[in-house]
């Protein structure tokens, strides 16, 4: 993949999770100089060329230091599963308003940002949706993604700062269930959609899904075409293997849902 230009210091959030480590060696080329940051241990740099940075998102000033001197972020920070409220809110809520603010603070004009397909989980498998669909969360994580593509609006619309939120479908090295079939988003197919969520001008606020050119499709995402988004891969060479599966039971949330067993999880507190 080739671009025009490069970023001069592009900031990695989340570059010790899964999809923050897959991306971290291949977003290099699109830098001079690449940061990247987690609260968790990460590996050293490999180069001059990359920084590395310890940080936690709900910590105001320690996101400031991380922010500054970067020119663009791709946000992958954060908590990525379904938990309880309170530990969504330190990463996923105070954690993106952290980082937009520290944005605006220090010029930093455009933002990648890592939202998810479970901001419309409650929608049925049947229903086919595109960018401008009303919300239905299935989580505490998939709320904490709709607050993020309004976080992301609200940057753009008062200090003009450019956003991608790309509602990631599943990304993984192969898809390993029915509902993946329609979801999954290949290592290449995602690095090319963040570059081109990087580069291509005048976004504005844009909201995309993060899928491959899978067969059964839930997601109208005309939106990832105006970026100049093709995706190369699909999930059709694993389907005789995931259909040779066990058949679940009807009514499965699996079955069901976009957003499958995230609709089911909780209350956390339920027991105490």
């Amino acid at each position: 993949m080739q671009t025009h230009s490069k970023i001069h210091r592009l900031l990695l959030t989340g570059a010790a999770g899964h999809l923050g480590a897959v991306l971290r060696d291949r977003l290099q080329p699109f830098a001079d100089v690449l940061r990247v940051s987690d609260i968790a241990c990460m590996e050293p740099a490999s180069s001059a060329a990359q920084e590395v940075v310890i940080c936690d998102l709900a910590d105001k000033a320690a996101v400031h230091a991380l922010v500054q001197g970067c020119d663009a972020i791709v946000h992958m920070g954060g908590v990525s599963v379904e938990k309880p409220f309170e530990e969504v809110l330190e990463a996923n809520v105070k954690g993106i308003y952290h980082v937009y603010e520290a944005a605006r603070c220090h010029g930093v004009r455009r933002v990648v940002f890592a939202s998810s397909n479970h901001v419309t989980g409650f929608y049925k498998q049947t229903e086919k949706l595109d960018a401008g669909v009303q919300r239905r969360p299935d989580g505490y994580y998939g709320l904490s993604k709709s607050f993020g593509e309004d976080l992301a609006m609200f940057y753009f619309d008062r200090y003009g700062i450019e956003t991608v939120s790309i509602r990631i479908g599943t990304s993984c090295a192969e898809p390993a269930n029915r509902r993946m079939l329609s979801t999954w988003l290949s290592y290449d197919d995602l690095l090319q959609l963040i570059v081109r969520a990087l580069f291509t001008p005048g976004v504005g606020h844009t909201v995309v899904y993060g899928a491959s050119a899978n067969r059964d499709v839930w997601w109208d995402n005309h939106e990832a075409a105006r970026l100049g988004y093709v995706p190369k891969d699909s999930s059709e060479p694993w389907r005789s293997v995931v259909e040779a599966q066990p058949a679940l039971e009807a009514g499965d949330p699996m079955l069901v849902y976009q957003g499958g067993f995230y609709t089911a999880q909780g209350p956390f507190e339920a027991s105490r």
